[in-house]
């Protein structure tokens, strides 16, 4: 797209934005309230505690995707002015992949100048989306979607940072397919939020409705590891890096389903992907900035490819900004987090069949309705 007609598409947008940002920002706060856990997923707290020797019984058959380039150097040049850019990012997996670009911030090693925030939850991140305090967000899937209805096209996605981050643990390895659920009883969190509805949506491909298996939900993912750590033959759906610290915990648990393997197998090769985080920009700054928004979206890349290709460095740095505790931990973890960089039609894809989903489950878990093309921005 040219950068002319991408100004005149924003220039239509930053119209109807100005109109409706007071009543955006009332409803962002009505819906974050109102609607609970619906519409806003945060990411588990990782301090995730454990003194016991690296788990190292989790099996994969499949590399996370990067399509990243294995070139982790700046891509600041001389004739380039840098531009001073706020970016918010959420305290869990989403985050990973952005922490060589921060290392690299704080060495004045980058081609803009970066400035992060990050929070626990979402609906920290969104006033200030809405306000302009924050120029570039990464934050999950669903709520990028709820974020562009609410201001009325006021933002774009840009990239996906994280794929699926579920996985379901047990001891019992009579599981080995959804199928297998029938008559089991499941451990998980969030009734009504976005991992539910995954769940519900793979039940159902799978010939099976949630009258076929017991659903017990907890109210923390802590509560679910600890029923794994006293039961193991307990069945629970949890995120990273809840899993590897629970698998660190307990010899006898595994991973029994990948939850993004599963999604990838009943939607086929041409399908979405499971997708956790995206990252998003407010299309007023991008106008201003457009190629300052390509620098960030190039280093970004760099930066998913160091996290992936780089585990043991790259999860020091994920402990050193606290996203979890123990460098031990996130190095066990990252593996399974589905670190990416995807955008353009690849991101496309991937996102907007999930966002489907989500949307015949709930449609308030998007915004009530689903995004336009404009939505997702392709240079």
């Amino acid at each position: 797209m040219e950068k002319k007609s991408i100004m005149k598409k924003v220039m239509k947008k930053k119209i109807r934005l100005s109109a409706a940002m007071i009543t955006a920002i009332m409803l962002i706060c009505v819906l974050f309230t109102g609607c609970g856990n619906k519409a806003v997923v945060t990411e588990p707290d990782t301090n995730v505690e454990t003194d016991t020797e690296p788990y190292t019984n989790v099996e994969t058959d499949t590399e996370p995707y990067t399509d990243v380039e294995t070139d982790t150097g700046s891509v600041a040049d001389a004739d380039y002015e840098a531009v001073d850019i706020n970016i918010g990012s959420l305290k869990g997996p989403t985050s990973m992949g952005l922490v060589y670009l921060m290392d690299l911030a704080d060495k004045g090693e980058t081609a803009n100048n970066y400035t992060f925030t990050m929070t626990v939850a979402a609906d920290e991140l969104l006033p200030k989306m809405i306000s302009g305090d924050l120029d570039i967000a990464l934050v999950p899937a669903n709520v990028a979607s709820v974020l562009y209805n609410k201001t009325e096209g006021g933002i774009s996605v840009i990239d996906i940072n994280t794929l699926g981050v579920l996985y379901m643990v047990s001891g019992d390895d009579s599981i080995g397919s959804i199928a297998d659920l029938s008559g089991k009883t499941l451990y998980l969190t969030g009734k009504g939020t976005t991992p539910d509805y995954v769940l519900q949506y793979l039940l159902t491909q799978n010939g099976l409705t949630t009258d076929d298996l017991t659903l017990e939900y907890k109210s923390e993912a802590t509560e679910v590891a600890a029923l794994l750590a006293e039961n193991p033959d307990a069945i629970g759906l949890l995120p990273q890096p809840f899993v590897t610290a629970a698998s660190m915990q307990n010899e006898a648990l595994s991973v029994v389903l990948d939850m993004t393997e599963e999604w990838a197998a009943v939607q086929g090769e041409s399908g979405s992907s499971l997708v956790t985080g995206v990252t998003v920009v407010r299309n007023e700054f991008l106008q201003q900035h457009e190629d300052a928004v390509s620098k960030f979206m190039e280093e970004h890349k760099k930066s998913a490819a160091y996290a992936n290709e780089n585990v043991e460095s790259a999860a020091e740095l994920v402990a050193a900004n606290g996203i979890v505790e123990k460098a031990q931990v996130a190095a066990k973890a990252m593996p399974y987090c589905n670190i990416v960089y995807m955008d353009s039609d690849d991101m496309k894809q991937a996102l907007s069949g999930y966002l489907e989903v989500l949307y015949e489950a709930d449609a308030s878990s998007v915004g009530s309705k689903l995004p336009d093309d404009e939505f997702y921005y392709i240079p």
